[in-house]
């Protein structure tokens, strides 16, 4: 009976050991864990966590191993990335260019259109306004021309606007005076104006019949008047009668002569005697001739060269023979032993 009673238990309890053989597992240690039936689940859920962890683990790791293929497509993708944004950025520049410049125009058509309207608007109120209605004309710089010579020419009047009149006009006009050479006019708002004129000055004259004609350093006839002012009287000159017309100018033989003329009367100013020149002969290019009334002297002077140095000793032979009359030769070559001399008027 013991025996039996023995059989049965060993099979109970092998029995049991076969259950729970089926209910254990190894764990992360590798050592066995027992779990029961009801259990399963649990395990099932926490394979599934562990898996989870693991492939996340592999995710945050590094990989160590370096692939060249992989490398190079993703610098190579890098790159194209970088171009294409850079692309971008520069069509949004264009457009923000356009856009600036497109502004910039409307902004500038918007100020000129005002620009315009404001200045038309000022324009039609100047020319309409009284306040600007002209009250005075004044003349400045005149000295041989009146004032009011000048101002009739101008054909200016009061009360007309000052803005209406054209300045060229007028000064065409005033300048068909021959003493005017040069003619500004200027507008002093709100209801003066002013003419300022350059003259020419009468340096000369040329004697016609009993009358003379005032000759300027350019060669203008500026008057004929019976006066002949103390001027220098030009002798010899080729310009007929009727072309010494106020207005007119000497022919091109005598102009070419004047500018002779003219550094003969600086080189005698220079040696303090141009105002007792009374008389200059041009008859003769090569031999220019000066007579001083106040002193009976006769100068022969040549050509037009080297009067510097002719004047001078001309001047020399003057003061030491100032109490006789006759001519001074000053007019050979002083750089060839040519000697001046006085010769006495007997």
């Amino acid at each position: 009976m013991l025996r039996k009673s023995k059989n049965k238990k060993s099979k109970k309890v092998q029995s049991v050991e076969n259950v729970d053989m089926n209910m254990y597992y190894l764990n992360n240690n590798g050592q066995a864990s027992y779990i029961f039936a009801d259990d399963e689940d649990e395990k099932d859920r926490k394979k599934k966590e562990r898996e989870k962890r693991i492939r996340e683990s592999k995710k945050r790791e590094p990989d160590d191993d370096f692939d060249l293929d992989t490398e190079m497509v993703i610098q190579m993708t890098n790159r194209n990335k970088i171009k294409k944004e850079e692309e971008q950025r520069k069509i949004q520049n264009k457009k923000e260019i356009k856009k600036k410049k497109r502004n910039k125009k409307i902004k500038f058509f918007i100020k000129l259109i005002l620009f315009i309207g404001v200045t038309a608007g000022g324009i039609i109120f100047a020319m309409v306004s009284p306040i600007f209605n002209i009250q005075e004309i004044r003349v400045t710089n005149n000295s041989n021309v009146p004032g009011d010579t000048i101002v009739s020419l101008s054909e200016l009047t009061t009360d007309e606007n000052i803005f209406r009149f054209l300045s060229l006009s007028a000064i065409n006009k005033i300048k068909q005076n021959p003493y005017i050479q040069d003619v500004k006019i200027h507008r002093r708002l709100p209801n003066a104006i002013e003419i300022e004129v350059q003259e020419r000055e009468p340096r000369y004259s040329i004697k016609i019949l009993e009358s003379y004609a005032y000759v300027s350093n350019q060669g203008y006839i500026l008057e004929i008047s019976e006066d002949g002012k103390g001027l220098p009287i030009i002798k010899g000159a080729k310009t007929s009668e009727e072309e010494l017309v106020a207005g007119n100018r000497l022919n091109s033989e005598d102009l070419n002569k004047l500018e002779d003329v003219i550094k003969i009367m600086n080189s005698a100013e220079k040696q303090k005697i141009g105002e007792k020149v009374t008389t200059i002969d041009i008859s003769n290019k090569n031999d220019y001739i000066i007579y001083i009334e106040e002193q009976k002297k006769t100068i022969h002077l040549g050509d037009g060269t080297n009067l510097s140095d002719k004047m001078l000793n001309a001047v020399t032979i003057m003061e030491k023979e100032k109490e006789r009359t006759g001519e001074i030769f000053v007019n050979g070559d002083l750089n060839n032993k040519f000697q001046p001399y006085f010769r006495e008027q007997v």
